[in-house]
C-alpha cells in the first residue's frame, strides 16, 4: 500500500464536484458525488438518539442492501429536526439527483451539515443540483472541489488516497471528510465518504468498515458533543477488476489495512483542524487488562476539559490527566502509573510508578509549546493498548460557536 495525491476521484469510475449553491453566501455549500457504474455500499451513522433525516433514510437504505449510484450533500443546514416538511425535502434532494442520473431514488444517499432546526432551503437545493451536475469531473480538481463543497467551520478540506495490490490489479480508495466542531467519540458532527474501486462481498466491507471506526473515527474528540448527522459512506464498484474478495484471505486483510489508514488519516485530520484548536494531542494507553479498558482510559483523557485547557495553557499540570484516568470507570492501581509528554522539542516524566517526579518546568513548557503533543500513559496491569486523538479549547472555540447561527 502506498499514499498517493488525491481523495474521491482517485478510484477507477468516480466523478465528483462541489460549488456555492446560495445555502451559505459566497461559500461552496454542496457537494455530489457519483460511481459510474452501481456500487456497494456500507455505512456507519451518529449514536445520538436525535437523527437528521438524512441519516434515517441511509439507515434505512442499508438495512435494504440498495447498490448506490450517487450521493448528494449540502453543508450550512442540518436538516435535523425538521419535522415532516424536513423528511419530504429530503426525499425531493434525493430524487432531484435520482432525476439527473436516471436512476431510483433508492440508489440515491444524501447528507446534510450545519445548522440544527432551520427550514431546509430545498428549491435552493434542488437548483444547486441541477447546476453542479453538469460540472462532474474525474480529476482530483473535482474531487477537491467535492471536499471543499462539504466543509463547515473547517479551515481546510480533508482528503486521502491509498493504492495497493489485489489479485494482481491496482485497487485505489480515496476519501474526504468534513468536521471540526461537535466532534466525540462515537462519531461526531463529522462526514466521510470513502470511495474504492475493489470488489469485494459487501458482508465483508461491512466488517471491515464496523471495525475500523472503533479505533478511528470513535477515537477522537474536539469537544464532547455528539452530532444528529454523523455518517460515513464507503463505496466499493469493483471498477479495479480484481477477483471478488469473499472471503478473510490475504487480499481481505491488504484492503483492511488500506481502508484503516484512510479512516485514521480523517480521523486525525478532523481534530486538527478542531474550532479554535492550536494543539493536536495524542494519548496513548499501554499496559491496560483488556484493549477496551486501554480505549476508555485513553477517551477519558482526550476528552477532558481540564485537560484540554491546561494543554491550550502550556501547564504541564499532570494531575488532570491522572483525574481523569481515576473517573474512567476502569480500576487500576495508581502506585504503577508513568506519564510522560512528548513533543518534537522532546520528552519529560511527570509521573513514574506513581510518584510525582520534581520536573524543570521550563523544559515542560518547551515541550508544550509545540503544536502536536503525547501524552504516554503505561498503568502496567497487563498488555494492551489504545490510542486517542484530540486538541485542546481555546477561547477560540467559545468564540467560534458563541455566534455559530450568525
Amino acid at each position: 500500500m502506498k499514499e498517493i495525491q488525491g481523495g474521491v476521484t482517485a478510484a477507477k469510475g468516480y466523478k465528483a464536484t462541489g460549488g456555492a449553491i446560495g445555502i451559505k453566501e459566497g461559500i461552496k455549500d454542496m457537494a455530489i458525488l457519483v460511481s459510474e457504474v452501481s456500487a456497494t455500499a456500507v455505512g456507519a451513522f451518529t449514536t445520538n438518539v436525535v437523527k437528521a433525516t438524512s441519516v434515517l433514510r441511509n439507515m434505512e437504505l442499508m438495512e435494504q442492501k440498495q447498490q448506490i449510484k450517487g450521493i448528494v450533500i449540502n453543508s450550512g443546514n442540518a436538516n435535523a429536526c425538521t419535522g415532516i416538511e424536513g423528511e419530504k425535502a429530503n426525499q425531493e434532494m434525493a430524487e432531484t439527483l435520482a432525476d439527473c442520473l436516471k436512476v431510483g431514488q433508492e440508489q440515491i444517499l444524501t447528507a446534510s451539515t450545519g445548522v440544527i432546526g432551520a427550514t431546509f432551503p430545498i428549491e435552493k437545493v434542488k437548483n444547486g443540483i441541477h447546476l453542479l451536475f453538469p460540472k462532474l469531473g474525474k480529476t482530483l480538481e473535482d474531487g477537491h472541489l467535492a471536499a471543499e463543497g462539504i466543509m463547515t467551520t473547517d479551515t481546510y478540506s480533508k482528503e486521502v488516497a491509498v493504492a495497493l495490490e489485489i489479485g494482481g490489479k491496482t485497487v485505489t480508495i480515496g476519501g474526504m471528510a468534513k468536521g471540526s466542531g461537535m466532534i466525540h467519540p462515537n462519531m461526531a458532527t463529522m462526514l466521510a465518504f470513502i470511495t474504492s474501486d475493489v470488489c469485494i462481498k459487501r458482508e465483508l466491507l461491512d466488517e471491515i468498515l464496523k471495525e475500523s471506526i472503533q479505533t478511528s473515527y470513535n477515537m477522537v474528540s474536539v469537544d464532547g458533543d455528539t452530532s444528529t448527522n454523523d455518517t460515513v459512506i464507503v463505496l466499493a464498484n469493483g471498477m479495479a477488476g480484481n477477483a471478488e474478495i469473499t472471503q478473510k484471505n490475504a487480499d481481505y486483510e491488504a484492503l483492511k489495512q488500506a481502508l484503516h489508514f484512510v479512516n485514521t488519516k480523517l480521523a486525525k485530520d478532523l481534530v486538527r483542524d478542531g474550532e479554535g484548536a492550536t494543539k493536536f494531542i495524542e494519548v496513548h494507553v499501554s499496559g491496560a487488562k483488556t484493549q477496551q479498558d486501554a480505549k476508555t482510559i485513553a477517551k477519558s483523557v482526550v476528552t477532558s476539559n481540564l485537560v484540554k485547557t491546561a494543554m491550550y495553557g502550556e501547564d504541564a499540570n499532570w494531575g488532570r490527566v491522572l483525574c481523569a484516568m481515576g473517573y474512567s470507570s476502569i480500576n487500576f492501581d495508581t502506585k504503577k502509573v508513568d506519564i510522560i509528554y512528548h513533543s518534537a522539542k522532546g520528552s519529560i516524566d511527570l509521573m513514574i510508578q506513581g510518584s510525582p517526579i520534581v520536573f524543570d518546568e521550563q523544559k515542560a513548557l518547551e515541550i508544550l509549546k509545540e503544536k502536536e503533543i503525547t501524552v504516554e500513559i503505561r498503568i502496567q496491569e497487563g498488555i494492551e493498548k489504545a490510542t486517542a486523538w484530540g486538541c485542546d479549547l481555546s477561547h477560540e472555540y467559545v468564540s467560534i460557536n458563541g455566534d455559530y447561527r450568525s
